[in-house]
């Protein structure tokens, strides 16, 4: 009995010991094939293993980086920037990383300009999130003091800030770009393909926080966007906007746009709105400032079209510079309505006219005249089309079209009233009178092709009215005090009433003037509108004509244009002399 239970113990010992030996051999063969199957995977790349495992390591490590273009600089005729782009850097963090128990997260609220409550709270309220800007556009020294906090899921990324050396001077023709560098207005978003470039990309090796140690792989370089070279002349733009300014804050005006034109070449030397906004500092930003008026803001014309009804006239031949209209008594009567004039100017040839602003004598031109003719000479000259300067929002305006037109309709349309223009557009039309009838795009590019221009008006005919308009600035005419020291100078006044909820304000104007430089041979033509002046003086004469002749001086002193009138100059030393601007820049 005693020998069979021991040879049972042995049995059971030596059945243990063999599962035991079966268990390690088990074991040492999984570890065996585990082996097997790491050589296969890195070594024999076998199924592409190696290559497989590889490409999730480097998932899991590393990331694909956008490397940012540089947006292209714009300048203006002479070469000085408008806008250029700066380097920054923009703070993000992984709210689900960043722990309000770290030891330096004070110090991280205070280098982001929050307190530690703030940042708090914006933390917790993105805690779904992986991703959160914290501050966009810090210099690189500021971004810098906010990774030496060290605070862990804190990171920073590269970027570039545009920058607009002449602020609101330039404002409303450069445009701006948003935080991401994509333009909005203006040149910047008329533009925006042409500067913005192509981002580059690189491969960067990260460590578990997130944070890239080293470059990886070079993808692709970044295309910096192109560069523009502006029209204006910043100096000519800089006059614009501070007489454009002075003339809006003197007459307590609601706004106001100036426009100065290079006739020979349709270049846009200046364009000013006010008022204005600093692109630099976007807490001004407000939809009234960023408006550009010029560009997009329609207005009836009034008396400032009347050459264009005489062009009508002569191109009839019905009419000479000579023909005399009797006006008396002062007044004429279209159906329910009566146009007056200042006073009964009696009988006045077509000079007179225009030195006067008849509105009886342009009325009984209107309703002598084919309805469309006076129509046709205001699209002609550019009136309810665009005028080519390639900035997005310009309005076209309006230009009617009656298949019949009441005589009280041919009476107003003549005197600028029942359509609406552009500021821009009018300078347009200016510029084509002032080229001897030809008619060229504006243009705000520098060295863009605009070609020789289409002859839209009969030089003979463009030469007569522009010498009428010389009379506009002499004695007796309606812009006589707006005089230019040292040259001549020739245009048209106009002052509307303004178009309310009742129909037109009594108490409400719009002061116009159009005007070129020097008369006789124009090199310039400026385009000035005041909107609402408060106060006793409300004419364009009085209130939009000297805003032009205060520009026009030392523009044409800039450009080498020499002076028409010595007589202003006898007894004195001509290089004595000195602009406005140089007034300015002395003290």
């Amino acid at each position: 009995m005693k020998a069979k239970t021991t040879a049972k113990v042995k049995a059971t010992a030596s059945y243990q010991q063999w599962r035991f030996h079966l268990v390690w051999l088990f074991l040492a063969a999984l570890l065996l094939v585990l082996c097997a199957r790491i050589v296969m995977l890195q070594v024999i790349d076998i199924e592409g293993g190696y290559k497989f495992l590889q490409q999730q390591g480097k998932a899991r490590t590393v990331r694909t980086e956008t490397i940012p273009a540089y947006r292209g600089i714009v300048y203006d005729r002479e070469g000085e920037p408008l806008a250029v782009s700066t380097p920054v850097r923009s703070i993000w963090c992984n709210p689900r990383l960043v722990s309000e128990d770290d030891g330096n997260f004070r110090e991280l609220a205070k280098a982001l300009g929050y307190s530690r409550a703030v940042l708090a709270q914006k933390l917790n309220a993105n805690k779904s999130r992986s991703f959160l800007y914290l501050r966009r556009q810090m210099t690189p020294e500021d971004a810098q003091r906010v990774l030496d906090a060290g605070v862990a899921g804190v990171y920073a990324e590269g970027a570039y800030k545009r920058y607009y050396p002449a602020g609101e001077v330039t404002a409303h023709l450069v445009g701006f770009t948003d935080i991401d560098d994509v333009g909005q207005e203006g040149i910047e978003l008329s533009y925006d393909q042409h500067l913005r470039g192509v981002p580059g990309a690189k491969q960067v090796v990260k460590d578990l926080m997130g944070n890239a140690i080293a470059d990886f792989k070079h993808i692709r370089s970044a295309e910096p966007g192109g560069h523009l070279k502006l029209s204006i002349d910043l100096r000519i733009q800089y006059l614009a906007y501070r007489s454009l300014k002075r003339a809006v804050v003197n007459h307590r005006a609601s706004s106001g746009s100036l426009i100065i034109v290079d006739v020979r070449s349709g270049d846009i030397l200046a364009l000013v709105n006010q008022p204005s906004f600093n692109p630099n500092n976007r807490s001004e930003f407000s939809a009234s400032r960023m408006r550009n008026r010029a560009i997009t803001d329609l207005i009836e014309p009034g008396s400032t079209v009347k050459p264009f009804t005489v062009i009508a006239a002569l191109e009839s031949g019905l009419y000479t510079p000579d023909t005399l209209i009797d006006t008396n008594p002062g007044y004429i009567r279209v159906g329910r309505k009566v146009q007056r004039d200042h006073r009964n100017y009696g009988v006045i040839d077509l000079t007179t006219l225009i030195t006067k602003s008849s509105q009886v004598a342009v009325t009984k031109i209107a309703l002598s005249l084919e309805a469309q003719s006076i129509r046709s000479v205001f699209y002609r000259l550019g009136l309810g089309q665009s005028t080519g300067t390639g900035i997005a929002g310009e309005a076209v305006g309006m230009l009617p079209s009656h298949q019949r037109w009441r005589d009280i309709e041919r009476a107003t349309f003549a005197f600028g009233y029942g359509l609406s223009v552009t500021p821009v557009q009018l300078a347009q039309a200016y510029s084509t009178l002032a080229n001897g009838g030809i008619k060229k795009p504006l243009r705000l590019i520098s060295g863009q092709a605009t070609g020789s221009g289409e002859r839209v008006i009969d030089a003979t005919i463009a030469g007569d009215v522009l010498k009428m308009l010389k009379t506009v600035t002499g004695p007796g005419g309606t812009a006589h005090k707006a005089a230019i020291p040292a040259y001549s100078f020739a245009g048209k006044t106009g002052t509307v009433h303004k178009v309310g909820a009742g129909g037109y304000q009594e108490n409400h104007y719009i002061s116009l003037f159009a005007g070129m430089a020097p008369a006789d041979n124009p090199r310039l033509v400026g385009v000035v509108v005041i909107n609402d002046p408060q106060g006793e003086k409300y004419y364009g004469g009085e209130v939009a004509a000297p805003v032009f002749s205060s520009v026009a001086a030392d523009a044409l002193r800039m450009m080498g244009v020499a002076p028409d009138k010595l007589e202003d100059f006898k007894g004195q030393d001509l290089l004595a002399v000195e602009t406005e601007s140089d007034r300015a820049k002395r003290g």
